[in-house]
């Protein structure tokens, strides 16, 4: 399935790959409403098999070992509990084997579901990707080859075309994915372990889930058990609407453990809607990069309750620019809706057209403002700031005049500073050379290279400035203290530290 599933079963993966059937023991289930028997009859000739091949060249030492085994040994991970089995299996073979010496074809097999009368079928990205060749194989067993109209990575989402045959074909709705509620009843519908046709059900265990897997995570979470091979089917209220795709379990065994993960219908119908029509997805785009707002970060800028996306730097080129929007705002409402937190603010942005102007609401020395935006394409787009780490080598330990201040060992920056820690000219304020372990600006990982370029959202040029502008701070009685903070590159990102 996705790489989230990958990563967490990848043991157990390789023997259903190998052998295409792995018997797992799957959790009890209540028997729920009995509407379900009438739905997966209304709705089961919609979902399809999705079968592909990809033509590999074959691996260094692949002849070696198929002429001395007398075939092919399935490729397992050097750490797989299967290894030892395969070895003693095809050490025992005798015949001859496939001829390795030129390329191998590889096959794989997912789910998808029809959308409309002229064969349009939705499907995972990672089902399909670097396929040769893709097939659908209908409820009847039908096998029909199909051309990829579109995909898109970042939602994991693929549209297919084929060539209906003569008789009728059965197509399924879009449901409202918003309108789900926990513990309502849902169905899975897919093609598990190569066991076409198979139906679960479960309930809506959670929604808007984030599983790190990309950038607009916004998953429903289900018990209906799914399995490797459920990956782009199709997920189903009791009214036989779709109301997700099928994409990643979370499983240290392999099999279902009751927590799978389905991309809601909402985002599934934006982006099938662009692929059909562009063959690729256009997403808004608004120019920032942006990181979350803390509880420190929010006092610090007097954001109460703490919410929103703090803008962390505004790309030159982008439409934030124009608008006046700066790092140190906080984007708490963009087009309407409302930004709770950091995630909010790319899923929002991404599913606006592009070329619409919208109202953007901001948060700024702790006065709210609006700002109208005129959103561009998305290239890149909006990222989390990632805080760097660097390390000081024995180089570096030459001595400069310092300052110290909340574990920081500051100087301005000088030409020798800026050549030892390689800091671009254009980067303006005053460089942290040394980090006290164990401080508060250790634990948010400053370390010696960083730039403080404002302290409580003003500039600074020298490190006295610094010391006075957090002693002044200590005086009016605040608890924390916020850090513009640059790297090398000219990077920013807002770092709050205690104030002791």
């Amino acid at each position: 399935m996705s790489d989230a599933f990958q990563a967490l079963s990848r043991r157990v993966l390789p023997l259903a790959t190998a052998i295409g059937l792995a018997v797992v023991a799957t959790p009890a289930f209540a028997r729920g409403p009995d509407g379900i028997a009438d739905v997966a009859e209304k709705v089961i000739d919609a979902v399809v098999n999705i079968s592909t091949s990809q033509n590999v060249a074959a691996r260094d030492g692949d002849e070696e070992r198929g002429n001395r085994r007398g075939g092919a040994t399935p490729q397992l991970p050097p750490d797989s509990p299967f290894n030892e089995f395969f070895e003693e299996f095809f050490k025992n073979r005798r015949g001859g084997g496939p001829d390795l010496r030129g390329p191998r074809k590889v096959s794989s097999l997912g789910s998808g579901f029809i959308i409309d009368a002229d064969g349009t079928v939705v499907t995972n990205n990672h089902v399909i990707a670097d396929a040769d060749e893709v097939n659908v194989i209908l409820n009847d067993g039908t096998k029909i080859r199909a051309e990829v109209i579109g995909k898109d990575k970042k939602t994991d989402l693929a549209v297919l075309k084929f060539t209906p045959p003569a008789k009728k074909i059965t197509a399924v709705k879009f449901g409202n994915s918003d309108a789900l509620r926990l513990g309502e009843w849902v169905i899975a519908i897919g093609n598990p372990f190569s066991l076409g046709g198979t139906v679960t059900a479960g309930i809506v265990s959670a929604r808007n889930r984030d599983i790190n897997s990309g950038p607009y995570d916004n998953y429903i979470q289900t018990d209906a058990a799914i399995n490797r091979g459920n990956s782009g089917g199709p997920l189903f209220n009791l009214d036989g609407e779709v109301v997700g795709v099928n994409t990643a379990i979370i499983s240290p065994s392999g099999g279902s453990i009751g927590i799978g993960f389905a991309v809601p219908s909402k985002t599934v119908v934006t982006v099938v809607d662009q692929l059909r029509q562009f063959k690729e997805v256009r997403r808004g785009w608004l120019g920032v990069r942006i990181q979350q707002v803390t509880d420190e970060i929010a006092e610090s800028l007097s954001v109460k309750p703490a919410r929103g996306a703090l803008v962390a730097g505004v790309d030159d080129k982008g439409p934030a620019k124009p608008a006046g929007i700066e790092p140190g705002d906080v984007v708490v409402r963009f087009d309407g809706k409302d930004i709770k937190e950091m995630k909010d603010l790319p899923r929002a942005v991404a599913d606006s057209p592009v070329g619409k102007a919208v109202d953007v609401v901001i948060i700024r020395k702790g006065k709210e403002e609006t700002r109208k935006v005129t959103l561009g394409r998305l290239d890149d787009g909006e990222k989390p700031v990632e805080a760097s780490a660097r390390t000081t080598g024995p180089a570096e330990a030459e001595k400069t005049p310092t300052q110290k201040a909340l574990g920081l060992d500051l100087a301005g920056l000088s030409k020798d500073l800026r050549t030892r820690f390689k800091i671009k000219d254009s980067v303006k304020g005053v460089v942290v050379t040394g980090v006290d372990s164990g401080s508060d600006a250790a634990e948010k990982r400053l370390s010696a290279g960083d730039v403080i370029v404002e302290v409580a959202q003003e500039s600074v040029t020298n490190a006295a400035d610094v010391k006075k502008r957090i002693e002044q701070l200590k005086k009016d009685g605040k608890k924390s203290v916020l850090l513009l903070v640059s790297n090398g590159e000219g990077e920013l990102r807002f770092v709050a530290l205690a104030v002791k």
